[in-house]
Protein backbone atom coordinates (compact mmCIF):
# COMPACT_ATOMS: atom_id res chain seq x y z
CA UNK A 1 0.00 0.00 0.00
CA UNK A 2 1.46 3.39 -0.93
CA UNK A 3 2.14 6.09 1.63
CA UNK A 4 -0.93 8.26 0.82
CA UNK A 5 -3.37 5.35 1.03
CA UNK A 6 -1.84 4.29 4.35
CA UNK A 7 -2.21 7.85 5.69
CA UNK A 8 -5.86 8.10 4.59
CA UNK A 9 -6.66 4.66 5.98
CA UNK A 10 -5.02 5.55 9.32
CA UNK A 11 -6.91 8.87 9.41
CA UNK A 12 -10.22 7.13 8.69
CA UNK A 13 -9.71 4.29 11.17
CA UNK A 14 -8.55 6.69 13.89
CA UNK A 15 -11.48 9.09 13.54
CA UNK A 16 -13.99 6.27 13.01
CA UNK A 17 -12.79 4.45 16.13
CA UNK A 18 -12.78 7.61 18.26
CA UNK A 19 -16.23 8.60 17.07
CA UNK A 20 -17.67 5.12 17.46
CA UNK A 21 -16.47 4.52 21.00
CA UNK A 22 -16.72 8.00 22.50
CA UNK A 23 -19.85 8.97 24.37
CA UNK A 24 -20.65 12.56 25.31
CA UNK A 25 -20.16 14.74 22.28
CA UNK A 26 -17.43 16.94 20.90
CA UNK A 27 -15.95 18.04 24.19
CA UNK A 28 -15.19 14.41 24.94
CA UNK A 29 -13.91 13.30 21.54
CA UNK A 30 -11.62 16.32 21.02
CA UNK A 31 -9.24 15.48 23.91
CA UNK A 32 -9.12 11.92 22.65
CA UNK A 33 -8.23 13.26 19.18
CA UNK A 34 -5.48 15.26 20.85
CA UNK A 35 -4.19 12.13 22.58
CA UNK A 36 -4.32 10.11 19.35
CA UNK A 37 -2.75 12.61 16.94
CA UNK A 38 -0.35 14.40 19.32
CA UNK A 39 0.74 11.77 21.83
CA UNK A 40 0.21 8.41 20.11
CA UNK A 41 0.87 9.11 16.41
CA UNK A 42 3.00 12.25 16.97
CA UNK A 43 1.67 13.78 13.75
CA UNK A 44 0.81 17.18 15.25
CA UNK A 45 2.51 19.30 17.91
CA UNK A 46 0.45 20.05 21.03
CA UNK A 47 0.34 23.83 20.43
CA UNK A 48 -0.84 23.34 16.86
CA UNK A 49 -3.48 20.88 18.06
CA UNK A 50 -4.75 23.39 20.61
CA UNK A 51 -4.95 25.95 17.80
CA UNK A 52 -6.92 23.49 15.63
CA UNK A 53 -9.27 22.81 18.55
CA UNK A 54 -9.77 26.54 19.12
CA UNK A 55 -10.58 27.06 15.43
CA UNK A 56 -12.89 24.03 15.46
CA UNK A 57 -14.67 25.37 18.52
CA UNK A 58 -15.10 28.87 17.14
CA UNK A 59 -16.40 27.69 13.76
CA UNK A 60 -20.11 27.04 13.24
CA UNK A 61 -21.05 23.38 13.65
CA UNK A 62 -20.06 20.49 15.86
CA UNK A 63 -16.61 20.87 17.42
CA UNK A 64 -15.69 17.20 16.81
CA UNK A 65 -16.56 17.43 13.12
CA UNK A 66 -14.83 20.80 12.71
CA UNK A 67 -11.69 19.62 14.47
CA UNK A 68 -11.58 16.38 12.49
CA UNK A 69 -11.86 18.36 9.25
CA UNK A 70 -8.94 20.55 10.33
CA UNK A 71 -6.82 17.55 11.34
CA UNK A 72 -7.61 15.79 8.07
CA UNK A 73 -6.81 18.88 6.04
CA UNK A 74 -3.58 19.41 7.98
CA UNK A 75 -2.47 15.83 7.39
CA UNK A 76 -3.80 15.11 3.90
CA UNK A 77 -5.30 18.19 2.25
CA UNK A 78 -8.86 18.07 0.93
CA UNK A 79 -8.83 14.27 0.65
CA UNK A 80 -7.68 14.04 4.25
CA UNK A 81 -10.48 16.36 5.37
CA UNK A 82 -13.04 14.25 3.50
CA UNK A 83 -11.64 11.06 5.01
CA UNK A 84 -11.67 12.37 8.59
CA UNK A 85 -15.14 13.89 8.32
CA UNK A 86 -16.40 10.56 6.97
CA UNK A 87 -14.75 8.70 9.83
CA UNK A 88 -16.23 11.11 12.36
CA UNK A 89 -19.84 11.26 11.14
CA UNK A 90 -20.40 7.65 10.06
CA UNK A 91 -20.47 6.05 13.54
CA UNK A 92 -23.12 8.40 14.99
CA UNK A 93 -25.14 8.09 11.79
CA UNK A 94 -25.05 4.29 12.02
CA UNK A 95 -25.78 4.30 15.76
CA UNK A 96 -28.67 6.76 15.45
CA UNK A 97 -30.17 4.69 12.66
CA UNK A 98 -30.04 1.54 14.79
CA UNK A 99 -31.29 3.29 17.93
CA UNK A 100 -34.18 4.87 16.04
CA UNK A 101 -35.30 1.40 14.95
CA UNK A 102 -35.48 0.28 18.59
CA UNK A 103 -36.31 3.61 20.25
CA UNK A 104 -39.31 2.47 22.25
CA UNK A 105 -37.39 -0.48 23.72
CA UNK A 106 -34.45 1.73 24.77
CA UNK A 107 -36.67 4.55 26.05
CA UNK A 108 -38.42 2.38 28.62
CA UNK A 109 -35.47 0.20 29.71
CA UNK A 110 -34.30 1.00 33.28
CA UNK A 111 -30.89 -0.60 32.73
CA UNK A 112 -30.18 1.53 29.65
CA UNK A 113 -31.28 4.64 31.57
CA UNK A 114 -28.99 3.73 34.50
CA UNK A 115 -26.01 3.17 32.18
CA UNK A 116 -26.59 6.54 30.49
CA UNK A 117 -26.72 8.29 33.88
CA UNK A 118 -23.43 6.63 34.85
CA UNK A 119 -21.79 7.74 31.62
CA UNK A 120 -22.65 11.37 32.43
CA UNK A 121 -20.16 11.27 35.31
CA UNK A 122 -17.40 10.10 32.97
CA UNK A 123 -18.26 12.82 30.48
CA UNK A 124 -18.02 15.46 33.22
CA UNK A 125 -14.51 14.26 34.16
CA UNK A 126 -13.31 14.39 30.56
CA UNK A 127 -14.72 17.90 30.05
CA UNK A 128 -12.98 18.99 33.27
CA UNK A 129 -9.70 17.55 31.92
CA UNK A 130 -10.01 19.54 28.68
CA UNK A 131 -10.82 22.79 30.47
CA UNK A 132 -8.05 22.38 33.05
CA UNK A 133 -5.46 21.47 30.38
CA UNK A 134 -6.35 24.52 28.30
CA UNK A 135 -6.34 26.75 31.42
CA UNK A 136 -2.93 25.44 32.51
CA UNK A 137 -1.55 26.07 29.00
CA UNK A 138 -2.80 29.67 29.14
CA UNK A 139 -1.43 30.19 32.66
CA UNK A 140 1.97 28.75 31.67
CA UNK A 141 2.14 31.16 28.73
CA UNK A 142 2.16 34.02 31.30
CA UNK A 143 0.30 36.26 28.88
CA UNK A 144 -1.57 38.54 31.24
CA UNK A 145 -4.17 39.57 28.68
CA UNK A 146 -5.08 35.95 27.86
CA UNK A 147 -5.30 35.07 31.55
CA UNK A 148 -7.60 38.05 32.18
CA UNK A 149 -9.72 37.16 29.16
CA UNK A 150 -10.06 33.58 30.40
CA UNK A 151 -11.10 34.77 33.86
CA UNK A 152 -13.57 37.31 32.45
CA UNK A 153 -15.10 34.67 30.19
CA UNK A 154 -15.54 32.36 33.18
CA UNK A 155 -17.11 35.12 35.28
CA UNK A 156 -19.43 36.16 32.48
CA UNK A 157 -20.64 32.64 31.77
CA UNK A 158 -20.72 31.15 35.27
CA UNK A 159 -21.39 34.04 37.65
CA UNK A 160 -23.35 36.45 35.46
CA UNK A 161 -25.06 33.72 33.37
CA UNK A 162 -24.17 35.34 30.03
CA UNK A 163 -24.97 33.00 27.14
CA UNK A 164 -21.81 31.05 26.22
CA UNK A 165 -22.32 31.84 22.51
CA UNK A 166 -22.12 35.56 23.31
CA UNK A 167 -18.97 35.02 25.39
CA UNK A 168 -17.34 33.11 22.49
CA UNK A 169 -18.31 35.78 19.94
CA UNK A 170 -16.92 38.57 22.13
CA UNK A 171 -13.70 36.60 22.72
CA UNK A 172 -13.36 36.05 18.95
CA UNK A 173 -13.82 39.76 18.26
CA UNK A 174 -11.23 40.64 20.91
CA UNK A 175 -8.84 38.07 19.40
CA UNK A 176 -9.26 39.53 15.90
CA UNK A 177 -8.79 43.09 17.13
CA UNK A 178 -5.62 42.15 19.08
CA UNK A 179 -3.98 40.52 16.04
Amino acid sequence: MDKDKHLYLKLFISTFYLSAFTFGGGYVIVPLMKKKFVEDLKWIEEKEMLDLIAIGQSSPGAIAVNTSILIGYRMGGLKGAFVTISGTVLPPLIIITIVSMFYSVFRDNRIVNAVLKGMQAGVAVIIFDVVSTMAITILKSKKIFMILLMMLAFLAAYIFKVNVAIVIIIAMIIGVIRK
